[in-house]
């Protein structure tokens, strides 16, 4: 069955992410764009590293063309916020992008951008899904889609290069003398930071920037687990900072020079001091149920509001759409910010912690010492366990009055169960991406973020 999730739609490859499948899809984008009413219409197309995504982008690029629908198609593998932008900028009905983002090498998927550059919500790809096996894909030959000019690729890189430019500043970013590690965990995040920087004493160094669609074995996830080989090469090298991005390279990890893990949980908060502080952006902040404490702590300093939202980017893009936040971010690292698309960018992401360092002065390690002096530190586990081993589905967990002694003074249902203690939390998500609950916990103690991980374990496998 073809359903859009979370982010997108995702299937194994050659089981349900297959040829046919991806025109079927294809043509009920083209139906559900010809019920808007515009009869001139055009979408732009992009594909990341992942096995057969090129071919795929064409089988959609040739459906909506043989729709009298001009498709205009990325010539190379790029970041899905590439297609993002040239959504907007470019003035296109809708962006499509195959990927699957983070899921592991045996997935693809399909996601659906629009005009003003962030994800589609669930109205338009219900809308979709509702007009799919309506009508038969229609096709046509490459070679009759270009003659009639319903059809071309294009360099769609230097349009994201040149704006990235634009939006960082530059002129101080460049001033910095840092040795930087990169891990692009052979995705599509290729060169694209240093092709932003260009001459400069930033000196940039990479890890698994090469193509492997099997990804090393791992999930192209910047999660901890997944970057023992870039945790190890930071502890032995010299370096200032880690960047890691995940397969589209829209999403964001960090390490600090001592080769200590710094999530997007950390991420957020610290640059949304400086789009408030330093680069003086009104509005508040954005985050999802599962995002941290700290990030609330930060706002409140600030004086901005801060939104919490179910998880998706799609909910954080509706935040920018309302002009409501100047930065917005998940737990999974994807950040967005304001002046730019809806959407969210781990290159962008990167460019700005370059911004922080150069305006206030600071290496990343002192930029963490001060977050965690003024806040404090919060710790945050989650794992994911496989819904094949369950029973029944998280309604029917048995919920407890206590955490480990400490009350539960709230329940949040926004998205899943959240269990939340004064200075504690524990919550258990159904993923709309792949067929695992997720279980998150957070604590002022890593050993007691531990205990609840192991405590929210033991409370799924009793279903």
């Amino acid at each position: 069955m073809i359903k859009f999730g979370t982010d997108g739609w995702r299937a194994v490859i050659a089981k349900d992410f297959t040829f046919e499948n991806v025109a079927i899809v294809s043509q009920g984008i083209a139906d559900y764009l010809y019920k808007q009413g515009k009869s001139a219409k055009k979408v732009i197309i992009g594909y990341d590293c992942r096995f057969l995504s090129a071919e795929f982008a064409k089988t959609v690029a040739l459906t909506l063309a043989a729709n009298k629908i001009k498709a205009v198609l990325s010539n190379r593998a790029i970041p899905t916020p590439a297609v993002s932008l040239h959504a907007l900028l470019g003035k296109y009905d809708l962006g499509v992008m195959i990927t699957a983002s983070h899921n592991g090498a045996e997935f693809n998927g399909l996601k659906i951008k629009t005009k003003d550059g962030g994800a589609a919500d669930k109205s338009i790809t219900d809308a979709v899904e509702r007009l799919l096996y309506k009508t038969k894909p229609k096709s046509i030959s490459e070679e009759e889609a270009k003659s009639k000019g319903l059809f071309e690729t294009k360099d769609l890189t230097n349009v994201y290069v040149n704006f990235l430019k634009k939006f960082v500043d530059l002129k101080s970013i460049r001033k910095l003398k840092l040795n930087v590690l990169v891990d692009i965990m052979y995705g599509a995040g290729d060169s694209f930071i240093e092709r932003v920087l260009g001459k400069c004493n930033i000196k940039m160094h990479y890890l698994h920037n090469e193509f492997n669609p099997s990804f090393g074995g791992f999930h192209p996830e910047p999660i901890e687990e997944n970057l023992q080989a870039m945790m190890k090469e930071m502890k032995t090298g010299k370096y200032d900072l880690g960047i890691v991005l995940d397969g589209d390279a829209d999403r964001i990890a960090t390490f600090d020079s001592k080769g200590n893990y710094v999530n997007a949980q950390v991420i957020l908060p610290l640059l949304s001091i400086h789009m408030i502080k330093n680069r003086k952006e009104t509005g508040g902040i954005g985050k999802t149920v599962v995002g941290s404490n700290i990030i609330d702590d930060v706002a409140i300093s600030l004086d901005a509001a801060c939104y919490e939202t179910p998880v998706g980017f799609k909910y954080i893009s509706s935040l920018f759409k309302q002009k409501l936040i100047c930065i917005g971010g998940e737990e999974a690292g994807g950040i967005g910010f304001k002046g730019y698309i809806p959407e969210r960018d781990g290159s962008c992401a990167a460019l700005l912690l370059f911004e922080m360092m150069a305006h206030s002065k600071k290496s990343y390690d002192k930029l963490l010492t001060d977050l965690y002096k003024t806040y404090g530190r919060w710790y945050y586990s989650r794992t994911a366990i496989s819904v094949k081993n369950l029973k029944r589905g998280i309604e029917h967990l048995k919920l407890p009055k206590e955490l480990y002694g400490k009350k539960i003074e709230r329940i949040n249902k926004l998205d899943g169960i959240k269990l939340i203690t004064k200075d504690n939390w524990l919550m258990f998500r159904q993923s709309g991406t792949e067929p695992i609950v997720r279980v998150y916990a957070e604590s002022k103690s890593k050993q007691e973020a531990d205990k609840l991980l192991a405590l929210g374990k033991k409370m799924i496998y009793a279903l």
